[in-house]
């Protein structure tokens, strides 16, 4: 094959060469009879990532939406401070803070499903107008759905010299985008581990070195090592874009850019099972994600605060909450000790009904909203999803 590629400078004329030689000589002159290059790499193209797709990468990614509910479901009332511009904001649970993950992961795996169904073939031949066909066989289009019926694939709508380019930009697209939300879970879960958090902690081995010079270090290397992978394949959905551009019937400036599409859905799939790994095995710091939220309350309870002033009446509640703050985090004092001794705050917080005081006495216990709610219902609807698509489960 290679030598005869040698000769044509042309790589399907001379599998079709290599072909030949290995045929009768009554069935020589009928292969590759009335087709083009492009309707055997289109639609080689196609079916192996869509093969790969349903075949591999659904059911790793099946396994993760499981393990990431799992998690999920562990920590459904695990409160952990929330965390906005990396700043302590107000309680959610970890679970809570995983379930987003479980929801952005299942809405990607169907978008890939729904990608990977659309892929199509052809049978069109030379400028997909099937001219050479029809002077081969009565009916061309028959022809074609026959043939790719064998392969279990339907035939584009309509093609040039080659299949319009937007269902296998849509499939990368689809699988890119997915790498883009185990990279944000890494990043996540990678900050989480910073020694001044540490409310989980990636598994180490007690043969593993950190580093190579500082004895004492852990690092987070998987978590880093998938948003490496996402930093390095990412940026490929540019040349799939590109390659929508064709002029006329068919130019050959897609052909280089085409052959490395295959190394995306190869390092998703190098992410994804590390990531695999990753959620079932790394530790969840529960009196860490506790003592973060408890220690965060003495000045995050300003919100509630100003939630409660306001529906008591209070004008201009949130200022006054917020200059209380101000004076909490410059003195030590926490929000409540000198709401307490507030002018205007101390006379209205006896009045304050029960539920209101129990959130401003404990808000890292009592003030995470429907964050276990959340989780339930998030977590219910994607194992839904996984028993209809059990048999692909690995």
């Amino acid at each position: 094959m290679h030598a005869e590629e040698q000769k044509t400078s042309h790589n399907v004329r001379a599998l079709v060469n290599c072909i030949g030689r290995h045929c009768s000589a009554e069935a020589r002159p009928f292969i590759h009879l009335g087709a083009t290059s492009s309707d055997v790499w289109d639609t080689a193209t196609a079916l192996r990532l869509r093969d790969f797709t349903r075949k591999v990468l659904l059911p790793e990614l099946n396994r993760l939406l499981e393990g990431l509910i799992n998690v999920a479901r562990e920590h459904r009332a695990t409160v952990q401070i929330g965390r906005t511009h990396g700043q302590h904001a107000v309680p959610v649970t970890f679970g809570f803070a995983i379930a987003l993950y479980v929801e952005r992961v299942g809405g990607r795996i169907e978008e890939i499903r729904r990608a990977a169904d659309a892929q199509r073939g052809q049978l069109s031949g030379a400028v997909g107008a099937y001219n050479a066909l029809s002077l081969i066989v009565d009916d061309p289009l028959a022809l074609e759905q026959s043939v790719l019926a064998e392969l279990d694939i339907e035939p584009a709508a309509i093609s040039t010299q080659i299949v319009p380019p937007e269902p296998l930009a849509d499939l990368a697209y689809a699988v890119i985008s997915c790498f883009g939300v185990l990279a944000n879970l890494a990043d996540d879960m990678r900050h989480l581990q910073r020694s001044e958090i540490g409310e989980i902690k990636e598994r180490f081995l007690p043969t593993q070195v950190g580093s190579s010079t500082m004895p004492h270090k852990q690092n987070p290397w998987n978590f880093e090592h998938v948003k490496s992978m996402w930093k390095e394949f990412s940026p490929r959905i540019v040349a799939l874009l590109s390659n929508q551009i064709s002029e006329h019937q068919r130019d050959l400036t897609n052909t280089a850019s085409t052959r490395f599409v295959p190394e995306i859905f190869v390092g998703f799939l190098d992410a994804l099972d590390r990531m695999n790994d990753l959620v079932r095995s790394t530790d969840v710091n529960r009196e860490r994600l506790e003592a973060n939220a408890r220690d965060a309350g003495r000045l995050i309870v300003a919100e509630p605060l100003y939630i409660a002033l306001s529906t008591a009446g209070v004008d201009h509640a949130h200022e006054v909450a917020r200059q209380i703050a101000l004076e909490a985090r410059s003195s030590g004092r926490t929000v409540m000790e000198i709401a307490a001794a507030h002018p205007a705050v101390a006379p209205v917080l006896d009045r304050l009904p029960e539920f209101a005081r129990r959130i401003l006495d404990d808000p890292a216990r009592h003030y995470i909203g429907l964050a276990v709610e959340k989780v339930d219902v998030i977590c219910a609807r994607w194992e839904r999803s996984l028993t209809v698509s059990a048999p692909a489960i690995r």
